[in-house]
């Protein structure tokens, strides 16, 4: 890709998140928002993203690659599926153009399981696998990627044979909110490490460990910080206790997240002793669009 600048853009369901790229790698300028799919649906994806270029001063010739909500059938232009096993050389193959554009735009497509007995399917993660992991990774990977809605990924040399989805995030926002009201923003390690181990131990009481969270307080009292990290470590117990089934005995997981969601992982992690190797979420994408970039204009 020498002597090539291009644009990356992670565009979500709720954010919108663009670099600026040099032909050596280097960011040269970003932009980010809570433009996501949802808005630009209404307001139109190209006046987003040419607002974000203009505010960066971006050559009108300049390249994008995109990845995320905006290849959604409700996004800006539809960029499919990628059915497994999918090496992940098969998703740039799979990027889709944008038509009518001025500038070159494409969109990563996504990738699905057509499993009728556990269908499943992803948008921006794989970009991220691809970021952490790059096109042909030796040997098994199990990776972690937490957030609204968790993946679970099972790579082998560069290929994702299967995954799985979980709701943790989701549910996380809509239980019990009013046992949470006014926690401080510290995480109180104990209770959560607590709920850890024992929704792990027994993921069938997963409904009556949330509701002791609500007994406990009305009974014992304790703090809304205590009652949001049980909610939290209840629920992400239950998530590693399925998607644990699928490792090996030994070997690390692979941890694609940032912020407090790669905290509050790796403690969980570790408070069952299994290795991990953490790559941060954003670099990730940053390098799977890069990845991405110097694949499919290559020089």
């Amino acid at each position: 890709m020498s002597g090539l600048s291009y644009v990356a853009v992670d565009w979500g369901t709720s954010s919108f998140r663009l670099w600026l790229i040099s032909a050596s790698g280097k960011v040269l300028g970003e932009r980010r928002s809570d433009e996501g799919m949802t808005t630009a649906a209404r307001t139109g994806f190209a006046p987003v993203l040419q607002s974000h270029l203009d505010a960066l001063g971006a050559a009108a010739d300049l390249p994008v690659v995109i990845c995320g909500m905006a290849g959604a059938r409700q996004g800006w232009v539809e960029a499919g599926y990628i059915d497994t096993p999918a090496h992940l050389t098969d998703i740039l193959n799979g990027a889709v153009v944008v038509s009518g554009q001025a500038r070159e735009i494409l969109i990563l497509p996504g990738i699905a399981q057509r499993d009728a007995a556990a269908p499943d399917v992803m948008r921006g993660e794989e970009t991220q696998l691809l970021g952490a992991l790059g096109l042909n990774a030796p040997g098994e990977a199990l990776v972690c990627m937490p957030g609204t809605h968790s993946k679970w990924v099972k790579v082998r040399g560069g290929t994702v044979e299967r995954f799985a989805t979980f709701m943790t995030g989701e549910l996380f926002n809509t239980i019990l909110s009013h046992a949470v009201v006014g926690a401080e923003e510290a995480v109180d390690g104990d209770a959560f490490r607590a709920a850890v181990a024992a929704a792990f131990a027994a993921p069938a009481l997963s409904a009556n460990l949330l509701f002791r969270v609500r007994s406990r307080q009305l009974l014992f009292g304790g703090s809304a910080q205590a009652a949001r990290e049980t909610i939290s470590g209840t629920l992400i117990g239950v998530e590693l206790a399925a998607g644990l089934a699928e490792r090996e005995q030994g070997a690390p997981v692979t941890l694609i997240a940032s912020g407090r969601l790669q905290r509050l992982y790796q403690m969980a992690l570790e408070a069952l002793s299994i290795p991990l190797d953490a790559v941060d979420a954003e670099e990730a994408v940053r390098r799977g669009l890069a990845g991405a970039a110097a694949t499919i204009w290559k020089k």
